[in-house]
């Protein structure tokens, strides 16, 4: 297992330092995309199938290993793809992504993180797994921390994969479409910034106090059994 981890954690390691050594980052800008644009349409007209599956592993890639670009490689879905396609390729390869750190993070940390911090964590872990699919919908909502944090967190946690999976997909659904949207319409955003107003963040926080609904509803049933 010890070795497991360690060929993990050296691959980790070293697709981080690719990217950041390669310049790879450079070309994942609004403005390189924009002024690229022609050009990923026209060899996307020539080979549908494999621009899809390069950009889908490509995606996954960024996501597993948490690579900053995930936003403007959403913007590419929408310009290249169109929205129905986009929104398709985009949420299967994210959630692919996120479920792969997720196991990363179980794999590598877990018994370790429970061993060191038995008692607290083992409250923490269970809290989470009884109500994981209306806490993970709510964090996946409600940008409020990265998406690398919430994989990993979760990973450390008893919430059990199909949920996290489900969880992880219909969250993460509605900001991908926003997304999406915004790149098919790409030569009018100024910005990344400029995409999420502050009435779809708004709209995305009351979707996350809707995923929290069933924990109050349980806890209130809980009460007045508890007093009965």
């Amino acid at each position: 297992m010890k070795k497991g981890k360690i060929i993990i954690g050296l691959l980790f390691a070293a697709v981080i330092l690719f990217f950041y050594l390669s310049g790879i980052g450079e070309y994942i800008t609004l403005g390189y995309l924009k002024s690229r644009l022609n050009e990923f349409l026209d060899y996307y007209e020539s080979h549908k199938l494999l621009v899809i599956a390069v950009y889908g592993a490509v995606y996954v890639l960024f996501t597993a290993f948490s690579l900053p670009g995930a936003v403007v490689l959403t913007l590419a879905g929408g310009a290249i793809f169109g929205v129905l396609t986009g929104t398709l390729v985009v949420s299967l390869s994210s959630t692919t992504g996120a479920t792969l750190a997720f196991i990363g993070a179980r794999y590598m940390f877990r018994d370790w993180i429970e061993k060191k911090y038995r008692g607290n964590i083992a409250k923490f872990s269970e809290g989470i797994a009884e109500n994981g699919f209306s806490y993970l919908l709510f964090l996946r909502l409600v940008p409020i921390f990265p998406f690398f944090i919430i994989n990993v967190v979760m990973g450390l946690t008893r919430v059990d994969l199909k949920t996290y999976v489900l969880a992880s997909w219909i969250g993460m659904l509605p900001g991908t479409f926003v997304f999406i949207y915004a790149g098919a319409q790409l030569s009018g955003i100024d910005s990344i910034g400029s995409v999420m107003s502050g009435r779809v963040l708004l709209a995305f926080l009351m979707l996350g106090i809707l995923a929290l609904l069933p924990i109050f509803y349980k806890k209130t049933r809980w009460g007045e059994n508890k007093k009965k």
